[in-house]
This record gives structure tokens, C-alpha cells and sequence, in this order.
């Protein structure tokens, strides 16, 4: 939005008021401050009085600016909005009058829509004797574990200082056994 022409507008009525050429003032007024403006061409006036009669009358038409462009927008939006309707319109005409075809093209591509996923989930998921199958080699695998569990395998090994020694976590609390007192009780047994 210009407000150029609200601006001029004010500085020639201004100008006229005071008997000057409106097109001078008008000119001399463009990018600088109004009160400036107002100095040069009536020094011995009420210059701060002057400046606020002047911006009033820049801001009620700007106003008028502001409404004509808001109304310009609004009417094309209007007019936009007619087209896309008269669009929807006919697309909608053409739409009821295919009828079956409509009808059968829809129902085509409900029944893709469904069996798609449907063939896709087939492939790639195990079948019921796939799933029996694997529970039986689910609960095989979880008696091996506690059968290890029993026989040691809760053994926390790690590697021990600078040469990576092979070494156990043992229950400090237990006694030592063997002839030497070199046999430990593994934590957790």
C-alpha cells in the first residue's frame, strides 16, 4: 500500500489554505519531517499546532486509503472465491453424471486400498505353523538359559588390568576353599 498520494494530497490542501503553490510545497514536504516542512514555509506560526492539523489529516486519509484497499482486496478475494466455487460446481456435475462409472471406479479403488495392505501383510508376516514353530523354539531357548543359569552362566567375566586378564566377580562374604585358600565362591551361586 502507497501512501504517497494521502500524503501529497494533505501538503497541496495545506498549501492552498496558506497561498502556496501546491505543487512546490508539495514537492519540498517529500521525505523529511512534516514540522520541517511547516518552519520553512510559515516561520512566525504556531509551528507545533500547524504540524498536528497536518498529521491528523495524513492520518484520516490514509484512513480512507487503507479502507479503499482493504475493499479492493476483499472484492477479489469475493471474486476468487466465485471461479473456485463455479470450479467445484462443475467438477461436481461431471461427478453425478458419470454415475456407475463413478460408482464403479470408487468401489475399484476401495477394494485395491484393502487388499493391498491385505497381500502385503501375507507376504511378509510368518503363517500360523511359521508362529508355532518359532514358540517352540522360544521355550527351547528358555530352558537352555536356565539350565545355564544353573550351571554357571550368571558369571560376570570381564577382562582385569593392564595385560587383560580373564577374571570373575566373586562373593567376598563366602568362605575360601582348596588347600591354599585360592578357591572363591562365585557371586550370585
Amino acid at each position: 500500500m502507497d501512501s504517497t498520494p494521502a500524503v501529497a494530497r494533505v501538503w497541496a490542501g495545506w498549501a492552498l489554505e496558506h497561498g502556496f503553490d501546491p505543487n512546490e510545497v508539495t514537492h519540498a514536504a517529500h521525505g523529511r519531517p512534516s514540522i520541517t516542512t511547516i518552519r520553512e514555509y510559515l516561520p512566525n506560526a504556531d509551528v507545533e499546532a500547524e504540524n498536528k492539523e497536518v498529521e491528523r489529516r495524513e492520518i484520516e486519509d490514509l484512513d480512507g486509503v487503507v479502507r479503499d484497499e482493504i475493499r479492493r482486496t476483499l472484492v477479489e478475494e469475493l471474486q476468487m472465491l466465485t471461479a473456485e466455487a463455479a470450479r467445484a460446481t462443475r467438477v461436481l456435475e461431471r461427478i453425478r453424471g458419470g454415475g456407475l462409472r463413478t460408482a464403479a471406479s470408487s468401489l475399484a479403488v476401495a477394494v485395491l486400498c484393502t487388499l493391498v495392505p491385505i497381500g502385503i501383510a501375507r507376504w511378509a508376516l510368518p503363517s500360523a505353523a511359521e508362529i508355532a514353530v518359532l514358540r517352540e523354539q522360544r521355550e527351547e531357548l528358555s530352558a537352555n538359559l536356565n539350565k545355564l543359569e544353573q550351571q554357571g552362566a550368571r558369571i560376570e567375566w570381564r577382562r582385569c588390568g593392564e595385560t587383560n586378564r580373564l577374571c570373575i566377580r566373586v562373593d567376598r562374604k563366602a568362605p575360601a576353599y582348596g588347600e591354599k585358600g585360592d578357591f572363591f565362591v562365585i557371586a550370585g551361586y
